[in-house]
Protein backbone atom coordinates (compact mmCIF):
# COMPACT_ATOMS: atom_id res chain seq x y z
CA UNK A 1 0.00 0.00 0.00
CA UNK A 2 0.83 3.60 -0.86
CA UNK A 3 -0.14 6.85 0.49
CA UNK A 4 -0.04 10.25 -0.30
CA UNK A 5 -0.75 13.90 1.45
CA UNK A 6 -4.02 15.38 1.29
CA UNK A 7 -3.26 18.17 -0.32
CA UNK A 8 -1.77 16.91 -3.32
CA UNK A 9 -3.30 17.07 -6.39
CA UNK A 10 -4.56 12.97 -7.49
CA UNK A 11 -2.68 13.03 -10.09
CA UNK A 12 0.12 13.40 -8.60
CA UNK A 13 2.81 10.59 -9.13
CA UNK A 14 4.56 11.25 -6.25
CA UNK A 15 3.61 8.64 -3.33
CA UNK A 16 5.25 7.74 -0.19
CA UNK A 17 6.16 4.30 1.60
CA UNK A 18 4.49 2.82 4.72
CA UNK A 19 7.81 3.93 6.68
CA UNK A 20 7.71 7.38 5.03
CA UNK A 21 4.48 7.76 6.73
CA UNK A 22 4.65 6.97 9.89
CA UNK A 23 8.10 8.44 10.90
CA UNK A 24 6.99 12.00 8.73
CA UNK A 25 3.50 11.92 10.57
CA UNK A 26 2.41 15.04 8.76
CA UNK A 27 3.21 15.31 4.77
CA UNK A 28 5.59 17.85 4.53
CA UNK A 29 2.98 19.98 2.64
CA UNK A 30 1.07 20.09 5.79
CA UNK A 31 -1.61 17.71 4.87
CA UNK A 32 -2.11 14.32 6.24
CA UNK A 33 -1.40 10.93 4.63
CA UNK A 34 -4.14 8.64 3.47
CA UNK A 35 -4.43 5.30 1.41
CA UNK A 36 -3.76 5.66 -2.33
CA UNK A 37 -5.31 2.01 -3.15
CA UNK A 38 -8.50 0.50 -2.12
CA UNK A 39 -7.77 -3.17 -1.53
CA UNK A 40 -10.83 -5.81 -1.04
CA UNK A 41 -10.36 -7.48 2.65
CA UNK A 42 -13.91 -8.49 2.48
CA UNK A 43 -13.02 -12.44 1.07
CA UNK A 44 -9.63 -12.74 2.73
CA UNK A 45 -11.50 -12.35 6.03
CA UNK A 46 -14.73 -14.07 5.53
CA UNK A 47 -12.49 -17.00 4.52
CA UNK A 48 -10.26 -17.34 7.34
CA UNK A 49 -10.56 -20.60 9.12
CA UNK A 50 -13.60 -20.96 12.80
CA UNK A 51 -14.22 -18.31 14.43
CA UNK A 52 -12.88 -14.98 14.09
CA UNK A 53 -10.54 -13.77 16.83
CA UNK A 54 -9.06 -10.38 17.27
CA UNK A 55 -5.66 -11.07 16.90
CA UNK A 56 -5.95 -13.20 13.83
CA UNK A 57 -8.36 -10.15 12.17
CA UNK A 58 -5.67 -7.72 12.81
CA UNK A 59 -2.63 -10.02 11.43
CA UNK A 60 -4.39 -10.93 8.54
CA UNK A 61 -5.47 -7.56 7.68
CA UNK A 62 -2.48 -5.94 8.70
CA UNK A 63 -0.22 -8.29 6.43
CA UNK A 64 -2.66 -7.55 2.87
CA UNK A 65 -2.31 -3.48 3.69
CA UNK A 66 1.63 -3.49 4.57
CA UNK A 67 3.23 -6.65 3.04
CA UNK A 68 5.93 -6.54 1.53
CA UNK A 69 7.12 -3.56 3.56
CA UNK A 70 6.62 -5.57 6.42
CA UNK A 71 6.77 -9.48 6.05
CA UNK A 72 5.43 -12.11 7.57
CA UNK A 73 7.42 -12.49 10.31
CA UNK A 74 7.47 -8.81 11.05
CA UNK A 75 3.60 -8.03 11.36
CA UNK A 76 3.26 -11.43 13.53
CA UNK A 77 5.85 -9.81 16.20
CA UNK A 78 4.21 -6.19 16.18
CA UNK A 79 0.37 -7.49 16.00
CA UNK A 80 1.17 -10.32 18.99
CA UNK A 81 2.69 -7.60 21.00
CA UNK A 82 0.73 -4.88 20.52
CA UNK A 83 -2.78 -6.75 21.43
CA UNK A 84 -2.30 -8.86 24.39
CA UNK A 85 -6.20 -7.59 25.01
CA UNK A 86 -9.35 -7.40 22.50
CA UNK A 87 -12.04 -5.51 21.98
CA UNK A 88 -15.83 -7.02 22.82
CA UNK A 89 -19.39 -7.00 21.23
CA UNK A 90 -21.60 -6.80 23.86
CA UNK A 91 -25.31 -7.28 23.08
CA UNK A 92 -27.66 -4.80 25.25
CA UNK A 93 -31.20 -5.35 23.63
CA UNK A 94 -32.57 -5.94 20.37
CA UNK A 95 -31.37 -2.87 18.79
CA UNK A 96 -28.17 -1.89 20.97
CA UNK A 97 -24.76 -3.57 20.94
CA UNK A 98 -21.64 -1.87 22.36
CA UNK A 99 -18.07 -2.64 21.03
CA UNK A 100 -16.08 -2.06 24.43
CA UNK A 101 -13.05 -0.69 23.49
CA UNK A 102 -11.59 -0.03 26.61
CA UNK A 103 -10.22 -3.48 27.75
CA UNK A 104 -6.27 -2.37 27.04
CA UNK A 105 -3.50 -0.47 29.06
CA UNK A 106 -5.10 2.58 29.57
CA UNK A 107 -8.92 1.70 29.50
CA UNK A 108 -9.64 3.81 26.46
CA UNK A 109 -9.64 2.67 22.75
CA UNK A 110 -6.11 4.90 21.59
CA UNK A 111 -4.43 1.60 22.93
CA UNK A 112 -5.23 -0.35 19.57
CA UNK A 113 -3.31 2.71 17.46
CA UNK A 114 -1.47 3.67 20.11
CA UNK A 115 -0.17 -0.01 20.62
CA UNK A 116 0.01 -1.28 16.79
CA UNK A 117 2.33 2.23 16.17
CA UNK A 118 4.52 1.63 19.02
CA UNK A 119 5.43 -2.05 18.05
CA UNK A 120 5.28 -0.81 14.53
CA UNK A 121 8.06 2.15 15.37
CA UNK A 122 10.28 -0.01 17.27
CA UNK A 123 10.38 -2.80 14.48
CA UNK A 124 11.67 -0.20 11.97
CA UNK A 125 13.44 1.73 14.19
CA UNK A 126 16.01 -1.45 14.75
CA UNK A 127 16.21 -2.23 11.41
CA UNK A 128 16.87 1.48 10.80
CA UNK A 129 19.49 1.60 13.97
CA UNK A 130 17.90 5.18 14.44
CA UNK A 131 16.14 6.94 17.51
CA UNK A 132 12.81 9.26 16.72
CA UNK A 133 11.07 11.61 18.95
CA UNK A 134 7.33 11.11 18.96
CA UNK A 135 5.43 14.33 19.63
CA UNK A 136 1.82 14.09 20.48
CA UNK A 137 -0.99 16.31 21.39
CA UNK A 138 -4.32 15.12 23.34
CA UNK A 139 -7.48 16.21 25.05
CA UNK A 140 -7.57 13.23 27.14
CA UNK A 141 -6.86 9.94 26.25
CA UNK A 142 -4.56 9.57 23.27
CA UNK A 143 -1.99 10.70 25.60
CA UNK A 144 -2.27 8.24 28.54
CA UNK A 145 -2.85 5.46 25.51
CA UNK A 146 0.38 6.63 23.61
CA UNK A 147 2.50 7.03 27.46
CA UNK A 148 1.54 3.34 27.90
CA UNK A 149 2.25 2.24 24.28
CA UNK A 150 5.49 4.19 24.10
CA UNK A 151 6.84 3.67 27.93
CA UNK A 152 10.55 2.06 27.61
CA UNK A 153 10.33 1.38 23.44
CA UNK A 154 13.86 1.59 22.55
CA UNK A 155 15.41 4.25 20.38
CA UNK A 156 12.13 6.20 21.40
CA UNK A 157 11.28 9.76 23.40
CA UNK A 158 8.25 10.99 23.59
CA UNK A 159 6.62 14.40 24.32
CA UNK A 160 3.24 14.78 25.02
CA UNK A 161 1.04 17.83 25.09
CA UNK A 162 -1.80 18.40 27.13
CA UNK A 163 -4.46 21.45 27.85
CA UNK A 164 -3.70 22.63 32.10
CA UNK A 165 -7.59 21.77 33.55
CA UNK A 166 -9.02 20.56 30.59
CA UNK A 167 -8.78 16.78 31.13
CA UNK A 168 -10.05 14.72 34.01
CA UNK A 169 -7.45 14.15 36.86
CA UNK A 170 -7.39 10.61 36.06
CA UNK A 171 -6.69 10.78 32.68
CA UNK A 172 -3.78 13.61 33.48
CA UNK A 173 -2.16 10.78 36.22
CA UNK A 174 -2.11 8.44 33.58
CA UNK A 175 -0.10 10.60 30.97
CA UNK A 176 2.44 12.27 33.57
CA UNK A 177 3.28 9.84 35.98
CA UNK A 178 5.63 7.56 33.86
CA UNK A 179 8.77 9.17 33.27
CA UNK A 180 11.80 7.21 31.52
CA UNK A 181 11.38 8.11 27.86
CA UNK A 182 7.90 9.86 28.31
CA UNK A 183 8.02 14.25 29.08
CA UNK A 184 4.39 15.44 29.52
CA UNK A 185 4.07 19.49 28.72
CA UNK A 186 0.53 20.89 30.79
CA UNK A 187 -0.04 23.90 28.24
CA UNK A 188 -1.82 26.99 29.13
CA UNK A 189 -4.51 26.74 26.68
CA UNK A 190 -6.68 23.95 24.89
CA UNK A 191 -6.20 20.98 22.91
CA UNK A 192 -6.61 23.22 20.07
CA UNK A 193 -3.35 24.89 20.92
CA UNK A 194 -1.78 21.92 21.67
CA UNK A 195 -2.60 20.35 17.91
CA UNK A 196 -1.29 23.67 16.37
CA UNK A 197 1.65 23.42 18.19
CA UNK A 198 2.45 20.25 16.79
CA UNK A 199 1.65 20.98 13.74
CA UNK A 200 4.09 23.93 13.65
CA UNK A 201 6.56 22.06 15.27
CA UNK A 202 6.81 19.75 12.18
CA UNK A 203 6.94 22.03 9.70
CA UNK A 204 9.69 23.73 11.36
CA UNK A 205 12.81 23.32 9.21
CA UNK A 206 15.43 23.15 12.16
CA UNK A 207 13.28 20.82 14.09
CA UNK A 208 12.83 18.64 10.42
CA UNK A 209 16.74 18.91 10.18
CA UNK A 210 17.80 18.40 13.70
CA UNK A 211 15.24 15.76 14.86
CA UNK A 212 13.48 12.20 13.51
CA UNK A 213 10.37 14.37 14.88
CA UNK A 214 6.94 12.46 14.17
CA UNK A 215 3.55 11.85 16.43
CA UNK A 216 1.72 9.52 17.65
CA UNK A 217 -1.71 11.20 16.69
CA UNK A 218 -4.10 9.91 14.42
CA UNK A 219 -2.58 12.30 12.33
CA UNK A 220 -0.16 9.56 12.20
CA UNK A 221 -1.30 6.74 9.75
CA UNK A 222 0.70 4.21 11.69
CA UNK A 223 -2.20 4.90 14.56
CA UNK A 224 -5.64 5.50 12.34
CA UNK A 225 -4.72 1.88 10.31
CA UNK A 226 -4.90 -0.41 13.11
CA UNK A 227 -8.15 1.18 14.20
CA UNK A 228 -9.62 -0.36 11.25
CA UNK A 229 -8.84 -3.75 12.70
CA UNK A 230 -12.09 -3.72 15.37
CA UNK A 231 -14.61 -2.65 12.61
CA UNK A 232 -13.71 -5.13 10.49
CA UNK A 233 -13.61 -7.81 13.66
CA UNK A 234 -17.43 -6.67 15.10
CA UNK A 235 -18.44 -7.09 11.04
CA UNK A 236 -17.49 -10.95 11.48
CA UNK A 237 -19.44 -11.03 14.50
CA UNK A 238 -22.09 -9.25 13.25
CA UNK A 239 -21.94 -11.55 9.59
CA UNK A 240 -25.46 -13.33 11.01
CA UNK A 241 -27.48 -10.12 10.33
CA UNK A 242 -27.69 -8.47 6.61
CA UNK A 243 -25.30 -5.42 6.56
CA UNK A 244 -27.73 -3.24 5.56
CA UNK A 245 -29.50 -3.41 8.80
CA UNK A 246 -27.05 -1.68 10.78
CA UNK A 247 -24.73 0.68 11.27
CA UNK A 248 -21.81 2.14 13.79
CA UNK A 249 -22.34 5.06 16.17
CA UNK A 250 -18.76 6.91 16.83
CA UNK A 251 -18.68 9.61 19.44
CA UNK A 252 -16.55 11.76 17.37
CA UNK A 253 -13.90 14.46 18.47
CA UNK A 254 -10.91 14.86 16.36
CA UNK A 255 -12.47 12.17 13.56
CA UNK A 256 -10.00 9.79 13.42
CA UNK A 257 -11.78 7.11 14.93
CA UNK A 258 -15.14 7.49 12.22
CA UNK A 259 -11.71 7.78 9.47
CA UNK A 260 -10.48 4.61 10.56
CA UNK A 261 -13.89 3.31 10.24
CA UNK A 262 -14.37 4.72 6.76
CA UNK A 263 -11.15 3.24 5.93
CA UNK A 264 -12.52 -0.28 7.04
CA UNK A 265 -16.01 0.49 4.56
CA UNK A 266 -13.60 1.27 1.65
CA UNK A 267 -11.70 -1.88 2.06
CA UNK A 268 -14.50 -4.31 2.07
CA UNK A 269 -16.59 -3.72 5.06
CA UNK A 270 -19.93 -4.14 4.50
CA UNK A 271 -22.29 -2.01 7.00
CA UNK A 272 -25.26 0.37 6.28
CA UNK A 273 -23.65 4.06 7.35
CA UNK A 274 -22.16 5.41 10.02
CA UNK A 275 -23.19 7.99 12.85
CA UNK A 276 -20.74 10.67 13.66
CA UNK A 277 -21.99 11.51 17.54
CA UNK A 278 -20.40 14.83 18.81
CA UNK A 279 -20.59 17.21 22.16
CA UNK A 280 -21.88 20.75 21.09
CA UNK A 281 -17.92 21.26 19.16
CA UNK A 282 -20.45 20.16 15.84
CA UNK A 283 -18.63 21.67 13.04
CA UNK A 284 -18.52 17.91 11.14
CA UNK A 285 -22.51 17.13 11.92
CA UNK A 286 -22.90 20.86 10.73
CA UNK A 287 -21.02 20.59 7.45
CA UNK A 288 -22.90 17.31 6.72
CA UNK A 289 -26.07 18.94 7.30
CA UNK A 290 -25.18 22.28 4.90
CA UNK A 291 -21.84 21.48 3.02
CA UNK A 292 -20.29 24.73 4.99
CA UNK A 293 -17.14 23.55 7.12
CA UNK A 294 -16.20 26.20 9.46
CA UNK A 295 -14.31 25.12 12.45
CA UNK A 296 -13.86 27.31 15.49
CA UNK A 297 -12.75 27.77 19.06
CA UNK A 298 -13.71 24.14 21.13
CA UNK A 299 -16.27 24.62 23.81
CA UNK A 300 -15.19 22.54 27.07
CA UNK A 301 -17.84 20.18 28.01
CA UNK A 302 -18.51 16.77 30.20
CA UNK A 303 -16.85 14.43 27.23
CA UNK A 304 -13.58 16.14 27.22
CA UNK A 305 -12.04 13.97 24.23
CA UNK A 306 -14.13 15.52 21.66
CA UNK A 307 -13.49 19.23 22.98
CA UNK A 308 -12.34 19.57 19.16
CA UNK A 309 -13.27 22.79 17.22
CA UNK A 310 -10.87 21.77 14.51
CA UNK A 311 -10.56 18.06 13.59
CA UNK A 312 -7.50 17.29 11.94
CA UNK A 313 -8.64 14.28 10.28
CA UNK A 314 -11.60 16.07 8.63
CA UNK A 315 -9.13 16.43 5.64
CA UNK A 316 -8.83 12.64 5.30
CA UNK A 317 -12.72 12.26 5.07
CA UNK A 318 -12.75 14.86 2.74
CA UNK A 319 -10.19 12.93 0.44
CA UNK A 320 -12.36 9.92 0.83
CA UNK A 321 -14.73 11.18 -0.84
CA UNK A 322 -13.36 13.60 -2.81
CA UNK A 323 -14.55 16.88 -1.39
CA UNK A 324 -18.26 15.70 -1.70
CA UNK A 325 -20.39 16.65 1.11
CA UNK A 326 -23.39 15.00 -0.69
CA UNK A 327 -21.24 11.88 -1.13
CA UNK A 328 -20.02 11.96 2.82
CA UNK A 329 -23.70 12.63 3.91
CA UNK A 330 -24.58 9.62 1.98
CA UNK A 331 -22.29 7.43 4.26
CA UNK A 332 -22.25 9.82 7.81
CA UNK A 333 -25.20 11.44 9.57
CA UNK A 334 -24.54 13.48 12.13
CA UNK A 335 -25.19 13.95 15.97
CA UNK A 336 -25.03 16.66 18.60
CA UNK A 337 -25.64 16.02 22.10
CA UNK A 338 -25.32 18.29 24.38
CA UNK A 339 -23.82 18.02 28.45
CA UNK A 340 -27.00 18.04 30.15
CA UNK A 341 -28.35 15.13 27.81
CA UNK A 342 -25.27 12.98 28.18
CA UNK A 343 -25.67 13.55 31.84
CA UNK A 344 -29.30 12.47 31.65
CA UNK A 345 -28.58 9.55 29.27
CA UNK A 346 -25.84 8.25 32.04
CA UNK A 347 -28.60 8.28 34.55
CA UNK A 348 -30.95 6.25 32.11
CA UNK A 349 -28.60 3.49 31.41
CA UNK A 350 -27.62 2.84 34.87
CA UNK A 351 -31.43 2.65 35.76
CA UNK A 352 -32.76 0.67 33.17
CA UNK A 353 -29.67 -1.69 32.28
CA UNK A 354 -27.45 -1.74 35.64
CA UNK A 355 -24.85 -0.30 33.33
CA UNK A 356 -22.79 2.80 33.56
CA UNK A 357 -21.02 4.59 30.34
CA UNK A 358 -18.85 7.13 30.04
CA UNK A 359 -20.00 10.22 28.76
CA UNK A 360 -18.19 9.95 25.72
CA UNK A 361 -20.07 6.71 25.42
CA UNK A 362 -23.01 8.37 26.57
CA UNK A 363 -22.99 10.60 23.87
CA UNK A 364 -22.92 8.26 21.19
CA UNK A 365 -25.68 5.87 23.19
CA UNK A 366 -28.02 8.92 22.61
CA UNK A 367 -27.01 9.74 19.27
CA UNK A 368 -27.44 6.06 18.40
CA UNK A 369 -31.20 6.29 19.97
CA UNK A 370 -31.88 9.27 17.54
CA UNK A 371 -30.79 7.55 14.97
CA UNK A 372 -32.68 4.41 15.53
CA UNK A 373 -35.62 6.02 15.83
CA UNK A 374 -35.86 8.35 12.60
CA UNK A 375 -36.92 6.56 9.27
CA UNK A 376 -33.89 8.97 7.66
CA UNK A 377 -30.72 7.50 8.82
CA UNK A 378 -28.30 5.00 7.06
CA UNK A 379 -31.12 2.11 8.39
CA UNK A 380 -34.33 2.37 7.22
CA UNK A 381 -37.25 -0.02 8.20
CA UNK A 382 -38.10 -2.34 11.22
CA UNK A 383 -35.19 -4.44 13.08
CA UNK A 384 -32.23 -1.84 12.48
CA UNK A 385 -29.46 -2.52 14.89
CA UNK A 386 -26.62 0.23 15.98
CA UNK A 387 -23.17 -0.83 17.30
CA UNK A 388 -21.92 2.02 19.58
CA UNK A 389 -18.67 2.38 20.24
CA UNK A 390 -17.83 2.52 23.83
CA UNK A 391 -14.92 4.49 23.92
CA UNK A 392 -13.26 4.53 27.59
CA UNK A 393 -13.71 2.41 30.63
CA UNK A 394 -16.55 4.78 32.86
CA UNK A 395 -14.01 4.81 35.41
CA UNK A 396 -11.90 7.42 34.35
CA UNK A 397 -14.58 9.74 34.42
CA UNK A 398 -15.91 8.75 38.46
CA UNK A 399 -16.50 12.55 39.31
CA UNK A 400 -19.18 12.72 35.83
CA UNK A 401 -20.17 9.06 36.48
CA UNK A 402 -21.20 10.26 40.14
CA UNK A 403 -22.81 13.36 39.27
CA UNK A 404 -24.87 11.28 36.41
CA UNK A 405 -26.11 7.88 38.17
CA UNK A 406 -25.09 8.88 42.52
CA UNK A 407 -22.92 6.13 42.14
CA UNK A 408 -18.95 5.46 41.39
CA UNK A 409 -17.89 2.60 39.02
CA UNK A 410 -15.87 0.70 40.64
CA UNK A 411 -11.69 1.05 39.36
CA UNK A 412 -9.56 -1.30 37.50
CA UNK A 413 -5.95 -2.18 39.08
CA UNK A 414 -4.22 0.03 36.68
CA UNK A 415 -6.42 3.14 37.34
CA UNK A 416 -5.95 2.59 40.97
CA UNK A 417 -1.87 2.70 40.62
CA UNK A 418 -2.19 5.44 38.42
CA UNK A 419 -3.53 7.66 41.25
CA UNK A 420 -1.14 6.48 43.53
CA UNK A 421 2.10 7.89 41.70
CA UNK A 422 3.20 11.72 41.75
CA UNK A 423 2.67 13.29 38.70
CA UNK A 424 5.36 14.97 36.70
CA UNK A 425 4.93 17.74 33.91
CA UNK A 426 6.45 20.47 32.61
CA UNK A 427 4.43 23.77 32.41
CA UNK A 428 4.19 25.53 29.02
CA UNK A 429 3.07 28.71 27.26
CA UNK A 430 0.79 27.68 24.33
CA UNK A 431 3.43 28.41 21.81
CA UNK A 432 5.56 26.99 19.41
CA UNK A 433 8.89 29.10 20.46
CA UNK A 434 8.47 27.01 23.87
CA UNK A 435 8.32 23.92 22.52
CA UNK A 436 10.84 24.27 20.22
CA UNK A 437 13.49 24.80 23.13
CA UNK A 438 12.37 22.30 24.99
CA UNK A 439 13.22 19.71 22.13
CA UNK A 440 15.97 21.09 21.13
CA UNK A 441 18.04 21.49 24.78
CA UNK A 442 16.39 17.58 25.38
CA UNK A 443 17.23 16.20 22.11
CA UNK A 444 18.46 18.11 19.69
Amino acid sequence: MRFRSTRAPTNDAATHSFREAVFQGLAPDGGLYHPVETPDLRQPLENLPGPADFVTVAEETASRLLSPELDGSAVRRIVHRAFPFSPKLRRIDDSRLLLELFHGPSYAFKDFGAGFLACCMEELLRSDDRRAVVLVATSGDTGSAVARAFYGKENIQVVILYPSGRVSHLQEKQLTVLGKNITSLEVAGAFDDCQRMVKEAFMDPELRRRLTLTSANSINLGRLIPQAFYYLYAWLLMRPIPAERWFFCVPSGNFGNLTAGVYAWRWGLPVGGFVAATNINDVVPEYLEVGTFAPRPSHRTLSNAMDVGNPSNFERLQAVFGGDWRRMAAEIRGRVVTDEETLKTMEEVKREFDLFLCPHTAVGWLAAARELQTSSGPQKGEGEQAVILATAHPAKFRETVKDATGCEPELPEGLKEALELPKRSIPMEADLAALKRLLLERFG
